[in-house]
């Protein structure tokens, strides 16, 4: 009973992570844009915390590559279930204009699975809020799927 509660809980009121994987900062900027009050992607219920043991949703930016695609499967890992996994940026979907680098693994689905792919170099705040809000969606999807 008290376990359905939480669930449902975190499915109107989900804790969002946000993880550089390397990048310019041109998405960064953007994903923090989204947090002012201009954007306020927190109307949708989110708060935007830094540790993955209290995250529901990984927003994950820049491209992966050999140093960090192990931190970015370990914050997976200590993220509880269910998650969901919104990838944004070219460099974050794809690897970008770096994706033929020597050290560039490829997109954050080489690593982790990824629930939505927001396009863009950079990504505009509109294009981030309709992915965060596709992945709340999905999040929600999980959550109901799960009890």
């Amino acid at each position: 009973m008290f376990g359905s509660f939480i669930k449902k809980s975190r499915a109107k009121s989900p804790w969002i992570m946000h993880f550089d994987c390397g990048s310019c900062n041109g998405c960064d900027i953007e994903v923090l844009a989204c947090l002012t009050p201009l954007y306020d992607v927190e109307r949708f219920g989110i708060i935007n915390v830094g540790n993955p043991k209290h995250a529901d949703v990984l927003l994950v930016t820049g491209t992966v590559n050999h140093r960090n695609k192990k931190v970015l499967k370990n914050i997976y890992d200590q993220m509880p279930e269910p998650k969901a996994v919104i990838a944004i940026g070219a460099c974050g979907n794809t690897g970008g204009v770096f994706r033929e680098a020597y050290n560039v693994v490829g997109g954050v689905d080489k690593v982790i699975p990824v629930d939505v792919y927001v396009p863009g170099c950079p990504a505009k705040p509109e294009a981030i809020i309709d992915g965060v809000v596709t992945g709340l969606a999905k999040f929600a999807q999980k959550v109901e799927e799960a009890e």
